[in-house]
């Protein structure tokens, strides 16, 4: 049997990088436009999730685990007004996703279960269990961003 800790990181690490992928392929030949309109008047745009993709890991991977210093406005992932630019959107999700990569290889097999605590994340008691959230957490969102962009491209 191979290192259950190794294994852990190689692939956690590759679910982040097909998270990314994902946002990418579906979301990366939109318009700055597009990226920024709700098909719908209630929910979110395309570019709010990636915003909140992007806060969200940087909060509870980097700021909690990584110990980066970001400090997150929840609020403004969801309700940010100014249409950024599409090519800083990805850019600052591409490198939340590769410092979260990093931060998972850096894991010694003891660090999965220091202990983990976090605004809004009470059952998140250990490292291991916040990057599991995070990952399903992340999906979940390519699924409402694959739904909208084919709403915006009817």
């Amino acid at each position: 049997m191979g290192d259950l800790a190794q294994t852990i990181a190689e692939d956690l690490a590759a679910y982040y990088e097909m998270v990314r992928e994902r946002v990418h392929r579906w979301a990366g030949d939109l318009t700055t436009e597009q990226l920024w309109r709700k098909p719908y008047p209630y929910g979110n745009s395309v570019g709010h999730l990636i915003l909140h993709l992007t806060g969200n890991l940087s909060y509870y991977i980097g700021a909690r685990v990584a110990e980066t210093g970001y400090v997150r406005n929840r609020d403004l992932e969801f309700t940010e007004t100014k249409p950024i630019p599409k090519e800083e959107v990805f850019a600052a999700f591409d490198r939340t996703i590769a410092m979260v990569v990093d931060t998972i290889r850096r894991q010694k097999p003891e660090d999965w279960l220091k202990s983990y605590s976090a605004e809004r994340e009470p059952e998140a008691r250990e490292r291991f269990n916040i990057f599991l959230r995070s990952a399903g957490h992340a999906y979940h969102h390519v699924g409402q961003i694959i739904y909208l962009v084919n709403e915006l491209k009817k």
